[in-house]
């Protein structure tokens, strides 16, 4: 079953800049090493700044646009991994493994089926 990791922190945490990531590079080095050589990885990607969001809404036939994110948050999407894991239990173990777990949190999510 595919699951993806979401993953939350503050922007203006100073970990989540990008020179905090080059200081952490060896720990997120180490966690993509070894999801790929695990197989479990689909895909994977960092969002810009929700500065940069958009976002759309249709409205009486009508399309709005708003700058930023859908809803204040305390914590913002920053990225996601996709990956293919036997069950919950596995993508539970691989969402703790990533780094931002330590300051910001991971939400779990399996793929919606329709089988």
């Amino acid at each position: 079953m595919k699951y993806m990791l979401l993953m939350y922190s503050t922007e203006s945490d100073p970990r989540t800049t990008p020179e905090a990531f080059k200081v952490a590079a060896k720990a997120w080095q180490a966690y993509k090493m070894e999801l790929e050589s695990s197989g479990v990885v689909v895909s994977h990607d960092v969002l810009s700044s929700v500065t940069n969001a958009t976002t759309v809404r249709i409205r009486d036939d009508k399309t709005l646009t708003t700058d930023g994110p859908f809803a204040e948050t305390h914590e913002q999407l920053g990225g996601y991994y996709l990956i293919e894991c036997k069950d919950l239990d596995e993508a539970i173990s691989w969402a703790a493994k990533i780094p931002t777990a330590k300051y910001g949190s991971i939400e779990v999510r399996p793929e919606w089926s329709q089988k």
